[in-house]
């Protein structure tokens, strides 16, 4: 899970970033409105927490960009001003929930968890992929009813193919889902290869029928094919 903290407080900011990241989710920060424009521009996330008052602009220009722009990211306002026409303005431009500040960190991330799980999974507690299921609140993932033993970076790169399954997806895109967005400056992106190399034998000794394709010069697909219940003769 890949999130976006547009927050101008540095102090806040800090704690939010340190808190999601024991919980294991990986944060990128923008603290102005021209910073927060060209994150969203260049890069794809999973969720953006968006504070609406920002030294430079106003936050919910942003989240009217996202939406104009089709982005997929799901949006939690959280901001000082708790007025019940901020609250309608922003779910109306699309927001998927808002947070008054301030707020308990645990609800934050809960809340956090649960707009990222309602838009990926439709609100389920796993991702199932016939005999493959992977359970993003417990970072696990399930084969033939037996837990398949994964490091951290191939459990996170299985969880971004998941998410998107008979799709090609690029280097880049992986890198940066699960190393973060100034990945696109490393002069190769060459390292992927083994912890992808690693995580296709594992899957395949564990005979998931979800199956890791690699594509020459481009990147990866994660391809799920249904078993048939009757073979044909």
């Amino acid at each position: 899970m890949k999130i976006l903290l547009i927050e101008d407080d540095d102090a806040l900011q800090h704690t939010i970033k340190e808190a999601l990241a024991r919980s294991e989710i990986r944060v990128e920060c923008a603290s102005t409105y021209r910073a927060a424009l060209s994150k969203i521009n260049d890069y794809d996330y999973d969720c953006v927490l968006l504070d609406i008052m920002l030294p430079d602009g106003d936050g919910l220009s942003v989240l009217a960009s996202l939406k104009r722009h089709k982005k997929a990211e799901s949006v939690i306002i959280i901001s000082a001003k708790d007025s019940i026409e901020d609250k309608v303005r922003g779910l109306e431009l699309g927001a998927d929930d808002y947070l008054a500040k301030p707020f308990h960190l645990a609800e934050l991330i809960a809340r956090v968890k649960s707009v990222v799980r309602r838009k990926q999974v439709g609100g389920h507690t796993s991702i199932d992929l016939g005999n493959l299921s992977l359970h993003p609140n417990e970072r696990r993932v399930v084969v033939n009813d037996a837990d398949l033993k994964l490091n951290r970076k191939e459990y996170d790169l299985l969880y971004y193919l998941v998410s998107n399954p008979n799709r090609l997806i690029n280097k880049t895109a992986l890198a940066e889902s699960v190393w973060g967005d100034h990945i696109d400056q490393a002069d190769s992106l060459d390292f992927i290869y083994s912890q992808m190399k690693n995580l296709r034998k594992k899957l395949k000794d564990a005979q998931a029928q979800a199956e890791l394709k690699a594509v020459y010069g481009f990147g990866y697909k994660l391809i799920y094919n249904e078993i048939a219940e009757d073979s044909k003769l």
